[in-house]
């Protein structure tokens, strides 16, 4: 009989919480390919989320310390935002859009500013352009800026001959030879005038001159309205108090905003508002969409990385894992990953946003005065991203593997699942039947309304395709892999691959389509503008010479011009923009108030009016069509605009016409235009007749060709930001669609060292991998075109009324990049696997 050995005292339990976490190390230790993409992956992502929220924090902190008004502590100024209030109670909304030029105060303001306990005195400060007659100075023009001589009690100015101005007196900086004394012609927006020099400051960075209080408001332009107020407190007041003290004389129901500290500079830097508005749309508004780009491709690479180890996960259920323990072993994956990935991504995020903020200031979008905020906030959103994306991800990806039994865990595992998802699905329907809806929608639309509607179709149909790669890819591999079949026998077993392994190769489709698809609206969008608006300043600009200056054009210059030998027609051009009501909020819209009569205009212009007849009488206005049927507004219509500077006004919309997009958006008469803006000299004269020698007295002349390709300049940062979004979002999807071609070529190592025992050459195995990304390419280059173009063409004919123009050389440039980024990805780590199989052999 033999003696049993005697039972060991059961040891402790090992303790399971250590399980996932020792599995989580040793998957990282003896799979580094698959973890290598997927931190790159993670890594890219945190990269461009960290820039766009570095541009967007930047956006909101931005700031430029006062210059004019650093002696000023506490400055009044109208609020430089126009309201469209809608709804009443909890209904109520407002949307609020900068003004295109300056909103000013009513002068009796500064009485109230001046009236409160702890106000030494208020200044009424204004601020326009004059220029020097051309006998006074030798040259053409010289413009300088005109201010009142109250304002030097805070800039500092003293004069260093003569006195203050009084009545019909200037002070004068930069002199230019005058004297005390001396008479000085000086042309304001209402024509010339003779002054008396009654003394000299020393000179100032530009040429200045000081008119007494009361004259300087009369002669801005804008009479009885002022630019700012500026508060000089009594001894001992802080400026917080008296900032307070001057809000409550002024009442809340005032336009007036009261500014201390760096707001001030806000008040005298008017740029500062746009840039604050470019940079918070490229960090919030395309910030967004990248996000989304970003989480998206990062979240199918964290599920491709997962979905390859399926077969190990269903060992590990097979040897008695619990579906918890898995879980947790994803999650500490994550942990281990993630968090590094974002933080060596945000460094070059850092740098991305770095490079980008210079170029915009260098392009001079943004005041030079503005430094780029880097603050922790974005960078640590940018690393909880991919956190939250890579725990997400990898746990969806082993959901479905942790819960399978144990027992039919591997015979699950050894092939891959045709059954669509009960989640995915129906979202993915989903999403795809509301970018059919937005596509019809939108080409049911006009105007900026069409615009609107079709950003969300590139939006939905995106996620469709992120949501159905499976089913997606499976079609595409029936579709494209039918030419393969008799193509050789290295390309039918392509194709068998393709349909057999569905989810590997959405995988790589999803990115390349991201790629192609926000790439070609983001350029094709700028080209079709471009196109649209170059042939309508072909057709619509008739006029023989346009005159132009820096400087603005004397008031007579019209007249004057009408006058030169040959001149048939001459009619002058305030160039501007207003603000119109679409959709609920206030749009921009190019605007040019006409000096002349109708008739004038049309001999320079052809503006190509549809409908009503073309009017320049005060109160009365003509429209661009496009523009029109966004607005809702018919021929005959009173039409809610705000002016430049926020003026509310209601003028008859009398005739729209088709090409504003080249010429100006809305017409109107001059002197509807001229009390709303900074600088009323005319911006440009269009003559008809004439030579260039006999109009070269008034201002630099151009031709219709000319004046075409200087317009075009003016849309270069446009151009500029839309190609660098391009770049931005299509670089981050070739990159990560190369890293997934990458990853699923390394995870194939064993499937090409079996085909390579079996009898096949090492030539047919990398031509079947080549014919498999060429596929995936072919595949994605479709669905990307075919989204931008359900994108692009209600967006342009809306915008424009053509269809889009996309240049046959760029967009081939696009697809046969995408080609050879397929090709290059899987070329190179294919060889190098079946180097090392043959080695090994």
């Amino acid at each position: 009989m033999t003696r049993s050995a005697p039972r060991s005292a059961p040891g402790p339990a090992p303790r399971p919480a250590r399980l996932p976490n020792g599995l989580a190390r040793a998957a990282l230790r003896f799979r580094p390919a698959g973890f290598v993409g997927t931190f790159v992956a993670l890594a890219m992502a945190a990269l461009v989320v960290a820039a766009c929220g570095i541009l967007l924090e930047t956006g909101v902190r931005a700031s430029v310390p006062p210059q004019r008004y650093a002696h000023a502590p506490v400055v009044v100024a109208a609020d430089q935002r126009a309201h469209l209030v809608s709804g009443h109670g909890e209904d109520r909304e407002d949307e609020a859009t900068q003004v295109p030029d300056r909103a000013r105060l009513d002068n009796s303001l500064v009485a109230k500013a001046a009236s409160v306990p702890g106000a030494r005195t208020a200044i009424a400060d204004v601020t326009f352009p004059v220029q020097a007659d051309a006998h006074e100075t030798g040259t053409a023009q010289e413009a300088r800026t005109a201010h009142g001589w109250g304002s030097t009690a805070f800039t500092g100015e003293k004069v260093v001959a003569g006195r203050a101005p009084g009545p019909g007196e200037v002070v004068l900086s930069d002199a230019g030879g005058r004297a005390v004394g001396d008479r000085v012609t000086l042309t304001t927006a209402d024509g010339p005038h003779t002054f008396r020099v009654s003394g000299t400051t020393a000179s100032q960075p530009t040429p200045t001159v000081w008119f007494a209080d009361a004259e300087a408001v009369r002669l801005s332009a804008h009479p009885g309205r002022v630019d700012a107020i500026a508060v000089l407190p009594k001894d001992g007041v802080r400026a917080g108090t008296l900032k307070s003290q001057v809000a409550r004389a002024l009442g809340a129901s005032s336009p007036a905003r009261v500014h201390t500290g760096d707001e001030r500079g806000a008040v005298e830097n008017a740029s500062l508002a746009e840039a604050r508005e470019l940079l918070t749309g490229l960090g919030g508004s395309f910030g967004g969409v990248a996000t989304v780009v970003a989480v998206f491709t990062a979240a199918g690479t964290v599920a491709l990385s997962v979905g390859q180890r399926r077969r190990e996960f269903a060992l590990l259920r097979a040897i008695g894992t619990t579906p918890r323990q898995i879980r947790r072993t994803i999650a500490t994956e994550a942990l281990l990953v993630a968090p590094a990935a974002g933080v060596v991504g945000c460094l070059p995020g850092i740098g991305l946003a770095h490079w980008w903020f210079g170029q915009l200031k260098d392009k001079g979008a943004v005041p030079e005065a503005v430094d780029l905020s880097v603050s922790y906030i974005p960078l640590l959103i940018a690393v909880g991203t991919v956190l939250l994306t890579a725990l997400f991800a990898g746990y969806m990806a082993a959901h479905r593997s942790s819960r399978i039994k144990p027992g039919l865990a591997l015979g699950e595992a050894s092939v891959e699942r045709l059954r669509p998802g009960w989640i995915r699905t129906p979202l993915g329907l989903a999403a795809a039947a509301g970018g059919f809806v937005c596509a019809g929608l939108a080409a049911s639309l006009t105007g900026e309304d069409a615009a609107n509607a079709a950003l969300g179709v590139v939006m939905l149909f995106m996620l469709a395709v992120a949501l159905l790669g499976p089913l997606v890819a499976r079609v595409c591999a029936a579709l494209f892999g039918l030419p393969l079949r008799g193509a050789g026998a290295s390309a039918a077993l392509a194709a068998a691959n393709s349909r057999t392994n569905a989810r590997r190769l959405a995988s790589a489709i999803t990115p390349i389509v991201l790629a192609m698809a926000f790439s070609s609206v983001l350029v094709f969008m700028h080209t079709s503008e471009e196109r649209a608006t170059l042939e309508q300043q072909r057709r619509g600009i008739v006029a023989d010479h346009i005159v132009t200056s820096d400087t603005g054009l004397a008031p007579d210059a019209v007249a004057r011009a009408a006058r030169a030998p040959g001149v048939t027609s001459a009619v002058g051009l305030l160039k501007t923009a207003v603000l119109v009501p679409v959709s609920g909020s206030l749009e921009s819209a190019t605007a040019q108030g006409v000096t002349g009569s109708v008739r004038e205009l049309a001999a320079v212009q052809d503006l190509d009016v549809r409908r009503g007849a073309l009017s320049l009488k005060p109160g009365e206005v003509a429209m661009d069509a496009s523009l029109a049927d966004s607005a809702h507004a018919e021929v005959g219509d009173r039409l809610a605009l705000r002016l430049p500077d926020g003026t509310k006004v209601s003028p008859t919309l009398v005739a729209t016409y088709g090409r504003g997009l080249g010429l100006s958006q809305v017409t109107l008469a001059r002197s509807d235009l001229a009390r709303h803006v900074s600088d009323s000299f005319d911006s440009e004269i269009w003559t008809k007749g004439g030579t260039a020698a006999g109009l070269s007295g008034l201002g630099t002349v151009r031709d219709r060709a000319d004046h075409t390709i200087a317009e075009s300049r003016d849309r270069a940062l446009n151009a500029w930001a839309n190609t660098v979004m391009a770049a931005v979002l299509g670089g981050f999807a070739a990159v990560a669609a190369a890293n997934t071609l990458v990853m699923t070529v390394l995870d194939r190592r064993v499937e090409l060292g079996t085909l390579r025992l079996i009898g096949s050459t090492r030539r047919q195995v990398l031509r079947m991998i080549r014919w498999e990304a060429l596929l995936v390419a072919l595949a994605g280059i479709v669905l990307g075109t075919a989204i931008a173009l359900a994108t692009l063409v209600p967006m342009m004919k809306g915008l424009t009324g053509q269809g889009p123009y996309i240049p046959p050389l760029l967009y081939g440039s696009f697809a046969g990049a995408v080609v050879m980024l397929g090709l290059t990805a899987v070329t190179v780590p294919a060889r190098a696997a079946l180097r090392r199989e043959t080695l090994e052999g």
